[in-house]
């Protein structure tokens, strides 16, 4: 034990030579989660919307009206006919063209129904199908307004003979996260980034870079076991990466107000559990790895999967099953499940103990691997 807590004192005393270790402790998940939250979102919104306008009735003026006032979408000019608007998304200056016929108002008035033409540039196609819900949506509230009014209208006599009928209305209630805010959905991913990258990607990059320095060796020649090597090697940064999680917690409800809604300890300890496991990783790359660009190229291959295909910004049930294999054995995507689970749904511990218990079972793999696979060269 004693030959341990030199090697970690040697790895603090190493680690804090370096300035940029203590930036990154504080500023790396005070950036992450001030700009990310509010960049990496599939939100649609500044959607640019050319109306062409044939009727110009009172009803085609409202839905153009609709649209400009919309959240989501940008009036960009009303053009006098559709070719000009198509001239236009050809361009690339708009999204979308919205055509009201000129027989709008009149079909609403006599047949009770009319037709509006919506042409989408789908070139981005999270643009163009999310663009055209939206305005779907617009087109059924104004269709449900100018129901409502005809209705009464054409009934009102009729209705006032007749005893007060009861109404039903259906109430929307969104569990969980109410305001229907992207960016709490996201939040605790980008917790999981965090720790990757703190304890799984710089404990690599160390390690290749003592290799490539050649004081590694000054550890390798020593009688000193592999296991206490690792581990000398990852407290330190299971140390940082626990105290950049308590910091990416606190600007998160200090921000935007989230705060879990089951307990803080289970979320406490969930990052703990992963963090050992995705600590294993690294050591694992840097076994394999004998340069910094070897270890760079492992890393981004490594990082792009197990972020893209851990259900972060994709459903898993959505995903092809080959795709759906891979996330089963990625830690990343029990540690992101496990704290939207605890933030949104206020999931207890015995809610998550199926993911704790696979993050689990990767630490003891990984960090086994990353002992097994350490070769001491003299």
């Amino acid at each position: 034990m004693k030959v341990l807590k030199f090697l970690i004192e040697k790895e603090f005393k190493q680690m804090f030579r370096n300035p940029l270790i203590a930036n990154l402790i504080v500023f790396f998940p005070t950036m992450v989660l001030l700009v990310f939250p509010w960049t990496i979102t599939f939100e649609v919104n500044n959607i640019r919307v050319d109306v062409v306008d044939h009727g110009k009735g009172s009803y085609a003026r409202r839905l153009t009206d609709k649209v400009e006032a919309s959240p989501y979408f940008i009036l960009n000019d009303t053009p006098p006919d559709y070719e000009t608007a198509m001239q236009a998304m050809e361009r690339g200056e708009i999204d979308m063209i919205v055509e009201i016929p000129h027989t709008f108002d009149r079909d609403i008035v006599k047949q009770q129904s009319s037709r509006v033409g919506l042409a989408v540039n789908s070139v981005n196609g999270s643009v163009g199908l999310l663009g055209s819900n939206y305005m779907i949506q617009i087109v059924n509230d104004l269709s449900k307004e100018l129901a409502n009014e005809l209705l009464h209208k054409t009934s009102h006599a009729k209705i006032q003979a007749l005893p007060s009928l009861p109404r039903l209305t259906i109430e929307q209630r969104y569990r969980f996260n109410p305001q229907m805010d992207y960016k709490l959905f996201m939040i605790p991913g980008f917790f999981v980034i965090i720790l990757t990258i703190l304890c799984g990607i710089l404990p690599a990059l160390n390690i290749v870079l003592e290799k490539e320095n050649g004081t590694i060796h000054q550890i390798n020649v020593t009688p000193v076991q592999k296991a206490w090597f690792i581990l000398a090697k990852l407290i330190p940064y299971w140390t940082i990466g626990l105290i950049a999680f308590i910091i990416a917690i606190s600007v998160a409800y200090l921000i935007y107000g989230l705060w879990p809604a089951g307990s803080i300890f289970t979320v406490l300890f969930s990052g703990i559990v992963f963090i050992i496991s995705v600590s294993g990783m690294g050591i694992i790359i840097s076994n394999y790895s004998e340069t910094l660009q070897q270890a760079a190229f492992l890393v981004i291959f490594f990082i792009l999967i197990i972020i893209l295909l851990s259900g972060m910004f994709t459903p898993i049930s959505s995903m092809p099953v080959w795709a759906q294999a891979i996330a089963s054995i990625n830690p990343f995507t029990y540690l992101t499940s496990t704290l939207r689970m605890v933030y949104l749904n206020g999931s207890s511990l015995a809610d998550v103990s199926t993911n704790l218990l696979m993050l689990a079972l990767f630490s003891l793999l990984l960090n086994g691997w990353a002992v097994l696979s350490y070769k001491k060269r003299g």
